[in-house]
């Protein structure tokens, strides 16, 4: 519990701010920072979480040394995203200009300054967690105001994440007391079930994660960073102008109707009413657009000056001399620092993020991290500020292709074998007894593991009770993983090729890879020893005898995690390797060919380039289970200390290193993607995005057709599986990004949930598989179309010379060969083969959220026909859940990919009279499983749920929260 004192610290000291700087007058007994000697003038200025403070400055001061004093008091390192409003003699609102004295700008008797976000769209760039929570407060005010224009969708996601930053994990009643007494939107009644159902998906999502999804969110909108200023055409149309980091932007009602990039405008200027944009083009055009007065044009032309300014130039403006004899036009220039010094300015530099305790006003709860708080508790910042967001509304399990009666793709000669509920789940030894990757091989049989039954329930009951004691139990498992992960780089694949004499792989890159992975790979058996060993003496199993204070393991945590900052260095190079090693195989046949006959092997049961990337993703799931320890430990607990300083070492490291893990997982899908896709060169090249991948119906002379559609932040490509021996998805066409255009095509074509996409060389209508499917679409079609706007050569061509973009034959055409090409033991259920199977689509922010949803541990599986219970040990990750005998083997049994399916609860007719139960379905496949205790039951579910397309809700009387 947070102490009343503590509860009253003002917003300074809130978000890390030296003591000496920035505290308010209001406060008794504290002084304001040292001053100019004399007069000074009390300033009022809001904040943006709605608390005023109070500012004094010398009477003719300019407005940046407020401004200053303003940053300094937040501990706000990238200032320059923010500006101070306030409203003018005409009662207009416009910034205060830093060069210009602050009391000439401001009456005496005018309301607060307000700290305002400049209206801009590019805070993914952004790096302090400071200023990232301050977007977030302003997202949640132009939400409440009814300035940011969105769907109802969007609305009730956002809200969502709010609430969940706010108040905690979903629980019914505290939900909806809680939106009762919070207006967060204008109409936010309307849309309440869907805020609510949003936020059940949240659960264990810490708020600095939620801040960062509502930015993602927010910033995929098109109306967000815009601010409309109300115009007319020459033929008095009514319109709105506004200005974006691209350019200036035209819109009819909320309707972008044109744009104009900042290198295609040769001069902005303004007389009288009158505002005139000059083109840099052939006949030197003069748009005109008539404005309410003549101040009205001066104040969007000053901020088109500054966002010009801001985004286009390397360097803040250098002044105007002073004319000796008269002036001419506006004096007025940018002043700041652009972007680019900013970038450069947190690149060279790495501030301190100073620590800080934030107080959850309404439970009470302490948190550490370093983003300032204020009514919601904020942890450190997440390490995955992804460009795109998990869909809110999944596709039900019915609406999968009747034409495909296996789910999943098993080497196409039907082996997973009739309509049981084993026929999705694959095995990794093939009927002919050919050793072939656990994803492309029929059955998991009653044989491979020995049956369980009541003696793990009496074995259970010895464990221990505490939840914290399950939160170190899922430390050790999915460590246990993760080395074994480690050993298919640094043994299985590393040793054959580096002890061998094979000279394909170039020694640079040899001692490249041994040198950065080896290192981690015997640190990490160290710290896997430690938690064993200390977890064996919590439970309590034949160490009995030993005496000492083993229920903790905070102590561990922080001793190897310190250790771990000192391998960095390595963790640095990681991505070096896997852009070394893409570009070897790019330049010899034969790595490539080594890397693809390891990929086939059953070790090797992700694809290769995924291993290289776990380590910086094992540092992600090291600071989820610590959040997790500091939530259940109260502040008195002897732990809870060295869990708080092993949280606050892993999040810098987190911090540090997200940037890099960013690029990386880009970079790692568009080489999975490679793999997948025939007719398509330069898939690599750098500024490309993955953005989502699915199946969608084109409609042609021979009616709907599946295809699978890809899209990048430059082009979407639509294909269908192709003839050829690896499985592949064969090109069809593309449609450039850059003026592609989207409508609603549904009441035109009869055709539900179509739309037609208009590009410059043809258009294609396409119909999703449902609302919710058609949604998500949209909405990442039209953020990849804004990225295509600003990319500097925006015709890029992704198709290969010889297939030129002609459609070839259909689906039904080239299903009369598939048979005999997919035996030939390529990897048959990836991501993009699963998708088609089932009828759905994934994002790259799935891909993403999956990274740090992974969990290990034993469950037990029921057998269809009989009451025995089967133990396993489960991995899950990559969408997937792979089943081995013991954590010991080196390859799973079999695998079951999750896309499309549901989890629920047994119902009683099912009667599954077990605790701890969860289902799987999908049609007519159902497994059950059950965990060991009520905390790895929660985190099951919720790590599935990350992962499946529909996932049903636990009845609010048979879920109980953890946290």
């Amino acid at each position: 519990m947070a102490e009343p004192a503590e509860r009253s610290s003002t917003a300074g000291q809130r978000l890390g701010a030296p003591e000496s700087l920035g505290v308010s007058t209001l406060e008794p007994g504290l002084r304001p920072p040292g001053q100019p000697p004399g007069r000074q003038v009390p300033m009022r200025v809001q904040l943006l979480d709605d608390t005023q403070e109070v500012f004094e400055i010398p009477p003719r001061s300019p407005g940046k040394v407020l401004f200053d004093l303003v940053c300094d008091h937040l501990n706000l390192t990238e200032g320059d995203y923010f500006g101070l409003e306030y409203t003018n003699h005409h009662k207009m609102p416009v910034w205060l200009d830093l060069l210009k004295p602050t009391l000439k700008q401001i009456r005496r008797k005018s309301p607060p300054l307000s700290l305002s976000r400049f209206p801009i769209c590019c805070e993914r760039n952004s790096s302090m967690s400071t200023c990232v929570y301050l977007f977030a407060l302003q997202i949640k005010h132009d939400l409440a105001c009814g300035h940011l224009i969105c769907n109802d969708t969007s609305a009730a996601l956002m809200v969502s994440h709010i609430i969940q930053s706010e108040i905690g994990d979903f629980d019914e009643t505290q939900s909806w007391h809680h939106l009762l007494h919070n207006k967060y939107l204008p109409d936010q009644d309307a849309i309440r079930d869907k805020i609510t159902e949003c936020h059940r998906k949240h659960v264990g999502q810490t708020p600095a994660v939620s801040d960062y999804h509502l930015l993602e969110i927010a910033r995929r909108l098109e109306m967000y960073g815009i601010r409309l200023h109300p115009a007319k055409d020459r033929e008095g149309t009514k319109l709105s102008l506004a200005a974006a980091h691209t350019g200036v932007l035209v819109f009819q009602g909320y309707t972008k109707i044109n744009s104009f990039n900042w290198s295609k405008i040769r001069k902005l200027s303004f007389k009288r009413k009158r505002f005139l944009i000059k083109l840099r083009n052939a006949h030197h055009d003069t748009l005109e657009f008539a404005m309410a007065s003549r101040d009205c044009c001066k104040v969007f032309w000053k901020i088109c000056v500054e966002y010009h300014a801001f985004f286009r130039l390397f360097e803040e403006p250098k002044p105007k001399p002073k004319a000796i004899l008269f002036t001419r036009g506006s004096s007025f220039r940018f002043s700041g620092r652009t972007q680019k010094q900013i970038f450069d300015y947190m690149k060279d530099s790495e501030p301190k993020k100073v620590p800080f305790e934030r107080f959850d006003l309404i439970t009470c709860r302490i948190h550490i991290g370093s983003i300032p708080p204020h009514h919601c508790p904020l942890s450190s910042p997440v390490s995955h500020p992804v460009p795109f967001l998990p869909p809110l509304e999944s596709p039900g399990s019915e609406e999968s292709p009747a034409e495909s009666p296996h789910h999943v793709v098993v080497n196409g000669n039907g082996s997973g074998g009739g309509t049981g509920t084993d026929s999705d789940i694959i095995q990794s030894q093939s009927p002919e007894g050919q050793q072939l990757s656990p994803l492309t091989s029929p059955l998991l049989t009653d044989a491979g593991c020995v049956r369980n039954d009541e003696d793990e329930e009496a074995r259970r009951k010895k464990f221990p009770t505490d939840k914290a004691y399950f939160i170190a139990k899922e430390l050790l498992t999915t460590e246990r993983t993760f080395i074994k992960d480690l050993q298919v780089i640094t043994e299985l694949w590393m040793l054959p090729v580096f002890v061998g004499k094979d000279e394909a792989f170039p020694d640079a890159i040899k001692t490249l890879i041994f040198s950065s992975y080896d290192p981690v790979y015997k640190f990490h058996q160290g710290f896997l020893k430690e938690v064993e060993q200390r977890l064996a003496q919590w439970s309590g199993r034949s160490n009995a005898h030993i005496k000492g204070d083993y229920q903790r393991i905070g102590d561990i945590l922080l001793k190897n995690i310190q250790g771990l900052r000192h391998l960095t260095i390595h963790l640095q190079k990681h991505s070096e390797c896997l852009v070394e090693l893409e570009r070897a195989s790019r330049s010899s046949r034969k790595v490539e060919a080594l890397c693809r006959d390891f990929e086939q092997q059953r070790v090797c049961y992700l694809p290769f380039n995924m291993f290289l990337l776990r380590p910086l993703h094992r540092l992600l799931h090291y600071k989820l289970i610590l959040e997790r320890l500091c939530k259940h430990y109260p502040p008195t607990h002897d732990d809870f200390r060295d869990c708080r300083a092993s949280l606050a070492d892993i999040s810098e490291m987190v911090l540090q290193l997200q940037g890099t893990m960013m690029k990386m997982e880009n970079f790692q899908k568009l080489l999975e993607l490679k793999k997948d896709l025939t007719g398509i060169d330069n898939l690599t090249i750098p500024g490309r995005e993955f953005i989502r991948l699915g199946c969608l119906s084109k409609l042609s002379a021979k009616g709907l057709q599946q295809r699978m559609f890809f899209l990048f932040s430059d082009s979407l490509v639509y294909t269908s599986r192709g003839m050829t021996p690896s499985n592949q998805f064969k090109v069809h066409g593309q449609l450039p990004l850059y003026g592609l255009t989207i409508r609603e095509s549904e009441e035109e074509w009869g055709v539900p949930h179509s739309f037609t996409l208009y590009g410059q060389r043809q258009s294609v209508v396409v119909a999703a598989s449902c609302a919710s499917e058609m949604e998500r679409w949209l909405e990442d079609i039209r953020m990849a179309i804004d990225l295509a706007e600003q990319s500097i050569s925006p015709n890029t061509d992704l198709l290969s010379d010889e297939d030129g973009g002609v459609e070839l034959e259909s689906e039904d055409e080239l299903g009369s060969s598939r048979s005999s090409l997919e035996r030939q033991g390529h990897r048959g259920n990836t991501t993009v083969h699963v998708c088609w199977h089932r009828n759905t689509s994934v994002s790259m922010v799935d891909f993403s959220v999956a990274v740090e949803n992974q969990l290990s541990g034993n469950l037990l599986r029921k057998f269809k026909n009989s009451n025995g219970w089967q133990k396993l040990w489960v991995v899950f990750t990559n969408f997937s859940l792979f089943f081995y005998k013991s954590h010991q083997d080196d390859y799973p049994l079999a695998s079951l990919p999750l896309l499309g399916y549901s989890v629920t609860v047994p119902s009683e007719s099912e009667n599954i009279h077990k605790d701890y139960v969860f289902k799987l379905h999908f049609k007519s496949h159902v497994y059950y499983f059950r965990s060991e205790s009520e905390y790895t039951f929660e985190r099951w579910m919720e790590v599935i749920r990350s992962a499946t397309c529909s996932s049903s809700r636990l009845l609010p009387s048979t879920r109980k929260d953890l946290y």
